[in-house]
C-alpha cells in the first residue's frame, strides 16, 4: 500500500499549532483539513481521553454553531491523541480561521454547565468526560497559539 500523506510528515518537527494538513479537490469543490495540534507529538504527553472527549463534544458544537457553520464538514480527534482535525468547505488558510480557533479555546475555558451531547441517548460513551482538564488543555493551546504563532498555511 502507498503511504498516506499524513504519515509522510516528520512528526518530530511538529509542535503545538494550527496547520493546514491537506487541501482536497472534488471537482469544483474544495475541502481544507486543519490540524489543531494541541501537543508536540512524541515529546509531550498525549491528551487524556476523557478531556479530549469533552473537547470533541464542545468543539463540534461550537464550530457547527459558529459564523462558519455552513463550511463545517467535520471536527474530531486524532487517533494519536495530540489534537483534532477540522475539515472545512473551501480553500482556506490557517490565518482565515485562527481567530475562530482562539475563540473556541476561550469558549472552552469559560464553559460551565452540561457538556453538549453527554447523555446516554446522545453518545456511545457519554460518561467519559473531564471538563476541568479540557479547560487546562484549551488554555495551554491558546497560550501556544498566541505566544508562538505556529501556523502553516
Amino acid at each position: 500500500m502507498e503511504k498516506i500523506e499524513s504519515f509522510k510528515i516528520n512528526h518530530l518537527n511538529l509542535y503545538s499549532g494550527l496547520y493546514v494538513s491537506r487541501v482536497d479537490e472534488f471537482g469544483q469543490e474544495v475541502i481544507t483539513t486543519f490540524d489543531l495540534r494541541f501537543t508536540a507529538p512524541n515529546r509531550e504527553e498525549p491528551l487524556q481521553v476523557p478531556a479530549m472527549h469533552t473537547l470533541e463534544h464542545i468543539g463540534a458544537t461550537f464550530f457547527r454553531n459558529s459564523k462558519i457553520k455552513s463550511k463545517v464538514v467535520y471536527f474530531g480527534p486524532m487517533g494519536c491523541r495530540t489534537g483534532f482535525y477540522l475539515l472545512l468547505h473551501g480553500n482556506l488558510s490557517s490565518l482565515d480561521i485562527l481567530p475562530l480557533v482562539k475563540d473556541f479555546c476561550s469558549f472552552v475555558i469559560s464553559f460551565e454547565g452540561e457538556i453538549p451531547g453527554a447523555k446516554p441517548e446522545e453518545c456511545g460513551n457519554y460518561s467519559e468526560q473531564d471538563l476541568n482538564t479540557a479547560k487546562i488543555y484549551a488554555k495551554k493551546y491558546l497560550d501556544d497559539l498566541t505566544k508562538y504563532n505556529r501556523l502553516k498555511y
